[in-house]
């Protein structure tokens, strides 16, 4: 039962002093949509991340770092990730409707394929509707598999935004290299939804201590994620 319903069905001034007190639980209206996405790879680097993302595109994205690599060791990390995102209107809005046309993830959608290790995805979303979950290396469901690599490529961008975060803090001239394979992603499509990481473009592009090259990328970046 509805918390409205159930105060309206209190004493008129019992019901009343409680409105007037807790508008926000008196008429908080039905649960509110939330899709979670989580991946685990112990291969790769970071290891493990979560993403949480509202109807309204905004969320949360966190991932473990996890050991480098001997070739990572050289090399500055984006460490674990905790940030808050704003993804596009567009984007949020694929993600929701095929969670509703995908019988909000509740069956199975492992294909159990010989293909290669890719990772561990499970997708799930609870709302009003019901709620569901899945898992899954390579789904033969086409609008899963999408979904799943889409999320791949958003997760991208988060870890490079946190990659660049410290590099501008910390190795300026490494901004130049890092922003070119940046933006060679976001062309070949493995980086998107650059609006993730607008805050940290923008600081990049305004910084006169950055080198030219590096602004002008982050300008450019900064243009496609409009």
């Amino acid at each position: 039962m509805k918390w409205r319903s159930l105060i309206l069905k209190w004493p008129v001034s019992l019901a009343l002093v409680l409105i007037l007190l807790f508008p926000s639980v008196a008429f908080s209206g039905e649960e509110k949509a939330l899709f979670e996405a989580e991946f685990t790879n112990a291969k790769l680097t970071p290891s493990h991340w979560q993403m949480k993302l509202n109807p309204d595109g905004s969320g949360q994205f966190d991932a473990e770092g996890g050991d480098p690599s001997p070739q990572d060791t050289q090399q500055i990390l984006a460490g674990d990730v905790h940030r808050t995102i704003q993804l596009s209107p567009e984007f949020t809005e694929q993600v929701f409707a095929t969670a509703r046309h995908r019988k909000l993830f509740a069956f199975p959608c492992e294909s159990h394929m010989k293909v290669a290790f890719q990772g561990t995805k499970r997708l799930s979303y609870s709302g009003p509707e019901g709620s569901g979950s899945c898992e899954f290396n390579y789904s033969k469901d086409k609008e899963i598999q999408t979904l799943g690599d889409s999320l791949m490529a958003v997760s991208t961008t988060v870890i490079y935004g946190a990659r660049l975060e410290k590099l501008l803090q910390h190795d300026r001239l490494g901004l130049d290299h890092e922003m070119e394979n940046l933006a060679a992603a976001a062309h070949d499509k493995n980086a998107i939804e650059l609006c993730a990481i607008r805050d940290t473009l923008t600081r990049i592009a305004s910084d006169e201590q950055v080198m030219d090259r590096a602004r002008r990328k982050a300008r450019l970046l900064l243009a496609q994620s409009n």
